[in-house]
């Protein structure tokens, strides 16, 4: 069976991270994908990354400032589909290969961008790495979360601001600066625009599919660490609004990690303090303990209020956990079906053979490494299977292939015509979620941006969840309709639902929906053109069955372990920048768009499958180890979590954190000329690459101490000036990116919308911009079972079956529960 993608011809003209990462997954799934290098190759090709990133792919030299070339290029793109650059803007219309010039050429090619700020803003010709874009958004400054939750962006009264919570559960390094930056250990702002960029190619796929138009998409890497900071830049005008906010933000609050008797780390999310106190209390672990003998809480609640008693039970989990091995502990949870698992490096991770029988790691022969272990399939197309293409191609190994097949469309003539173009990609298509938590229903949200219509299937007890901000940010834009999954009646409305729909998504376990007759094999009866797509917390295999989330997930791909700086002896964490259950929702709607196209074609629908884990490996793809466990040469944060390198790096100031990302020889010596320390270009110990990187501890704590002596924002402005790619780490951005004016809320880049009890809720906006087909939000968040009504009526139940339905509570409205009328009564007085 072919690939989704074969037949596509993609023209990959990026460096660095997001781009290559993108066109890594369109090659796995069958794109002939033709790397575009300059004559004195990718200056990035260094990077470990690059070795997964490039497989699969053909290597063309073109030197696009030379006119034979530029015009053979042009020929070239004639044969193509998509074209994929991460150009300053601005720089490809002085080499000719601009959207505009290409488009006459060729009418159906998808040319997707992919910058640091954006076009036609003031940031626009920022120098733009993710170091720079994380300052500069204040993302170091939300890894760990902020104190007071959803209370700090609007600068309101912070919750038991007075209460001395233990210090040693707070994330991140033991530091005296407990609320400073720490960095990013994954390059999270080329992460989310991956995963945007992959998504607004498979959406602009579609709709070339449907009526043969190409268009512009872009993207950047200030959307793609608004992207990863999903969970951290939201916004309530009322955070004391009933069941709004919640600790899992707060800096203050531990995030399930505990270090166990061998020293190795795992993840308990969320802690169950009656299980881990009960099983430890013998001199071997009893995964089944009577937990009625203990009055301890099964688990810890997301109100504001339950971070009191995690503070109350963390030493005495923290005790228990000390007390056996980790595996122990693993294996307890288990069998108990609690959520843990153990904090593994990459390179560990990498070699685990249950990954390797899933087919998310793959062995792939290197030309240069051999035999590796690297990030493998990311989402499986039923019938549409991938293939990892082994190795990568040297610098131009494929130019006279490649120069003619572009000889050979220089005579050709595109047809410009195409048929009607739909408003947004997904137009007339309907999905229906029957996901729980955040990975289902993200994937649906992305997809109403993109506009489907889509109906949210909540339990009729879904209101508590739906109240909370961490529930609002994955629920936008969709109607509600709020069905008993136990009651046959439920069931039967859902069936009629999937009947005329076009998408199915859920992250529930296979085998509980099999029982209520919500599978795959049962509803392509129903609806033999139906999109099936089911996401897992884990790859297929022991661990299918096992409550997951995006914490275990983490911990188990080596996340957590580079966030936390554990090679050099951290702690890990799970950041609140994470892409794990998000990122799990953009690869189950990349491979839903996908099969949409794959059905235009052939009129079938398909199984589509996906996972956190997958997700996590793709956010931390560039790593790749070797196949006896080892790793490769490679750079690693520090322990203070304050960079990798002298010249990449964090440093504090008199007055808050600059970031510096030099890369060139020039930007040193600028930089000493600028800090008074121009002797060092003199000193071998300083003055060249290798001798730097030798010496980094040394010349670090030199730049430390001369950093202090300024504030911020002088250093900032004498570096900028001398030409030194910098930025001041924003500790403000998460609040001053809510005021009226702020040009995120005017692009849509952030969106905010009324609520009935919460008043205004703010959430990271739209990702990509499409030229023809623009996404856009629907609606704010949904409000459970406000549709239920319009819903049933749209199934062509009569009111008297409408009644028998809500009589017996197969069905309910909750919106009640929603207003601020109703919202003090509780749940018994409605019911």
């Amino acid at each position: 069976m072919p690939s989704v993608l074969d037949g596509i011809k993609i023209l990959d003209l990026s460096q660095g991270i997001a781009g290559p990462m993108a066109s890594m997954v369109l090659s796995d799934n069958g794109a002939d994908v033709i790397k575009i290098e300059p004559p004195e190759g990718d200056p990035h090709s260094g990077q470990l990354g690059y070795r997964a990133w490039q497989r699969g792919k053909r290597n063309a030299v073109f030197d696009l400032k030379n006119n034979k070339d530029r015009e053979t290029f042009l020929n070239l793109v004639k044969t193509a589909d998509v074209l994929l650059e991460s150009y300053v803007p601005g720089e490809t219309t002085g080499l000719g290969i601009d959207f505009s010039t290409l488009h006459d050429i060729n009418p159906g090619l998808i040319y997707c961008s992919i910058t640091g700020y954006g076009r036609d803003n003031p940031l626009s010709d920022r120098p733009a790495c993710d170091g720079l874009v994380a300052a500069r958004t204040g993302l170091h400054y939300e890894q760990r979360g902020r104190v007071g939750s959803q209370y700090y962006p609007t600068g309101g009264k912070i919750p038991f601001e007075d209460y001395a919570f233990n210090l040693d559960a707070v994330v991140g390094p033991r530091s005296e600066d407990r609320d400073g930056p720490l960095f990013n250990g994954l390059n999270w702002p080329s992460v989310g625009a991956a995963y945007t960029a992959l998504t607004a190619i498979s959406a602009a796929l579609l709709v070339k599919e449907k009526c043969g138009c190409g268009q512009w998409v872009e993207t950047s890497l200030l959307q793609g660490a608004l992207t990863s900071g999903i969970l951290a830049f939201s916004y309530g005008e009322k955070p004391d609004a009933p069941h709004f906010a919640t600790w899992i933000n707060d800096s203050r609050s531990p995030k399930g990690n505990f270090e166990c008797k061998d020293g190795r780390w795992v993840v308990n999310w969320v802690p169950s303090p009656s299980f881990v106190l009960g099983a430890s209390e013998g001199d071997s672990l009893n995964a089944s303990p009577d937990s009625s003998a203990r009055d301890d809480p099964d688990r810890i609640m997301p109100a504001m209020d339950d971070m009191l008693v995690l503070d109350h039970y963390y030493p005495m989990l923290a005790a228990a956990f000390k007390r056996f091995d980790a595996d122990e502990w693993v294996d307890a949870g288990a069998v108990a079906g609690q959520c843990i698992q153990k904090v593994s490096s990459p390179e560990e991770a990498l070699n685990d053979e249950r990954f390797l029988a899933d087919g998310c790691v793959s062995a792939v022969t290197d030309p240069q490494y051999g035999d590796t272990r690297q990030v493998g399939i990311l989402y499986n197309l039923e019938k549409n299977p991938s293939a990892i293409k082994q190795g990568i191609a040297s610098h131009g190994e494929n130019s006279e292939e490649v120069k003619a097949e572009a000889a050979a469309a220089a005579a050709v003539t595109i047809n410009k015509s195409v048929e009607e173009v739909p408003k947004q990609p997904l137009t007339g298509v309907t999905v229906i979620d029957l996901g729980l938590a955040i990975a289902g229903p993200y994937c649906a949200q992305v997809l109403s941006d993109l506009g489907a219509d889509v109906i949210k299937v909540n339990a009729t007890y879904d209101w508590y969840w739906h109240s909370n901000a961490i529930a609002m940010s994955a629920n936008r834009g969709k109607r509600s309709i709020a069905v008993n999954m136990r009651d046959p009646d439920g069931i039967e409305v859902i069936q009629k639902l999937v009947a005329d729909a076009d998408v199915v998504v859920h992250n529930m376990r296979y085998k509980a929906v099999e029982k209520k007759g919500l599978d795959y094999e049962t509803l392509k009866k129903i609806n033999p053109r139906l999109i099936y797509c089911h996401t897992r917390g884990f790859e297929k295999g022991p661990r299918e069955s096992l409550p997951g989330n995006d914490q275990t997930g983490s911990a188990l791909t080596g996340v957590q372990w580079e966030d936390g700086a554990c090679h050099n002896g951290g702690r890990p964490y799970w950041s609140l920048t994470t892409v794990g259950d998000t990122g799990n929702g953009y690869l189950a709607a990349i491979g839903i768009l996908q099969a949409l196209m794959a059905r235009e074609k052939t009129g079938e629908g398909q199984f589509v499958d996906t996972s956190i884990v997958n997700a996590h490996f793709f956010n931390c793809s560039h790593i790749i180890a070797k196949s006896n466990g080892s790793g490769f040469d490679r750079s690693h944060l520090s322990k203070d979590a304050l960079g990798y390198t002298a010249g990449y790096r964090l440093y504090k100031t008199s007055d808050g954190y600059l970031c510096v990302a030099l890369s060139r020889e020039s930007h040193w010596a600028a930089l000493y000329a600028v800090m008074g320390l121009s002797t060092l270009m003199q000193d071998k110990r300083f003055n060249a690459s290798e001798a730097r990187l030798s010496n980094d501890e040394e010349l670090t704590h030199t730049l430390v101490q001369t950093f202090s002596r300024r504030s911020a924002s002088d250093w900032f402005a004498l570096l900028d000036k001398a030409g030194v790619p910098c930025e001041i780490a924003d500790s403000g951005f998460s609040k001053k990116m809510w005021q009226p004016g702020s040009e995120l809320l005017e692009r849509e880049w952030l969106v905010s919308r009324p609520h009935p009890v919460v008043g205004t809720v703010g959430h990271v906006g739209l990702p990509y911009e499409f030229s023809k087909t623009p996404a856009r939000v629907q609606s704010g968040p949904l409000i459970v079972g406000r549709e239920t009504h319009e819903i049933l009526d749209n199934l062509g139940y009569s009111e008297a079956d409408k009644a028998r339905l809500f009589d017996s509570k197969a069905v309910a409205d909750e919106s009640c529960y929603m207003y601020p009328l109703n919202i003090t009564k509780s749940k018994k007085e409605y019911a």
